[in-house]
């Protein structure tokens, strides 16, 4: 499918190198290799990475697999600049020109002003990070600024309006959240339309949410008789007419495989497949499970070391199967780590948390189920 908005990328499906496939702490290169290269064979060719992925290891990982095996023309690629990085306007061009040496490229076609909302946007503009950017862009170092977004529709209507030569906007978007209050995917996807700004879809699966479902969802969608999970949640967001692309952060060849088999000539959901989605979103609203996507930001400054969105994972795995035993999977990942009851309430993880969680109050939620005292 041809992308309208930019025609350097071809096709409306991108590689989002956040969950790359692993051995152990180290990302498993040949793996990579095999599916960039599955990937740029099918005629895709956008790849997404960012600094905080994988600590730094999937820049490196994208020159390694991607840059030093492909003609730059081959491949698109985009980068962010991301708040703990830099603290003044001083320190974003050097912090730039690392991130070209570790993707070990001369220029992003793509660079977005990471996970904006109300709070870090007063750093950013403070700093003149966006100014910063169009700069680089003149200077032939960036083919397109933009932002990805974390907040309510208010706060990204106010971005756009005082930065207007924002290109693109990358926004949470897939049907669990399409109504969601907090999440206002539907909202911030009009805000766009408003401003004329291309749509970037990231999330289209909720952090896997949408591809492990619960039995009563999975027996919604196996009535279809059709494609996999993800295949309704990517096709979904796929034809909303503002989106020039949607992220996929595929962690093995089996994803890959599935997700280029419906993406390649993705079409439209039918009536009956939008209906058994809407089933599905009702499934959801009836469960009460914590809507963690695992994107780790809360981890990095808990000083407790909690493994919040694991933990957050075993909660959820004991509410969808009550009678599933997981106390093996939380001692697993509080091992040489902080429980959830370790909490002290500092309340740095609500701050970056993308999803706006209440995440002290899930934490109190998941020691009352897996730290119980034997009566």
């Amino acid at each position: 499918m041809e992308n309208r908005f930019f025609p350097e990328v071809k096709q409306r499906f991108g590689f989002g190198c956040m969950r790359l496939p692993m051995l152990g702490d180290e990302v498993d290169a040949a793996q990579f290799c095999k599916m960039t290269d599955a990937f740029l064979e099918k005629g895709f060719n956008y790849f997404d990475t960012a600094h905080g992925y994988l600590s730094g290891k999937s820049e490196t990982a994208i020159r390694e697999c991607l840059v030093k095996r492909h003609p730059r023309e081959s491949f698109v690629l985009t980068d962010k600049l991301t708040d703990p990085y830099f603290r003044s306007e001083a320190d974003i061009r050097p912090f730039f020109e690392k991130q070209l040496a570790w993707c070990g490229v001369e220029y992003f076609d793509f660079y977005l002003m990471h996970a904006q909302n109300a709070q870090n946007f007063k750093k950013f503009r403070r700093c003149r990070a966006y100014e910063t950017a169009f700069e680089l862009k003149k200077e032939g170092k960036i083919r397109h600024v933009g932002l990805s977004f974390h907040d309510t529709a208010d706060v990204l209507d106010e971005i756009l309006t005082l930065y207007p030569e924002v290109e693109v906007v990358q926004i949470q978007f897939n049907y669990a959240d399409y109504d969601d209050n907090a999440i206002q995917s539907r909202a911030c996807y009009d805000v766009c339309v408003k401003h004329n700004k291309p749509v970037i879809v990231m999330e289209p699966v909720k952090g896997g949410i949408l591809v492990n479902l619960p039995d009563r969802a999975k027996a919604v969608l196996d009535g279809l008789h059709g494609g996999s999970y993800a295949s309704y949640a990517l096709r979904f967001a796929a034809h909303f007419p503002q989106v020039c692309m949607v992220l996929s952060g595929m962690s093995d060849m089996a994803q890959m495989n599935d997700n280029l088999s419906f993406m390649k000539d993705v079409l439209p959901l039918s009536a009956a497949e939008m209906a058994a989605v809407e089933e599905v979103r009702g499934v959801f609203r009836s469960l009460d499970t914590v809507a963690c996507t695992a994107c780790r930001y809360c981890v990095e400054g808990c000083p407790e070391r909690i493994s919040i969105p694991d933990l957050f994972a075993d909660l959820n795995s004991h509410k969808r199967y009550p009678n599933w035993d997981g106390g093996w999977r939380y001692a697993a990942h509080t091992e040489g780590r902080g429980k959830a009851s370790d909490c002290i309430g500092c309340g740095r993880c609500e701050k970056v948390c993308p999803q706006h969680l209440p995440v002290r109050r899930h934490l109190k939620e998941v020691a009352e189920v897996f730290e119980k005292k034997d009566e």
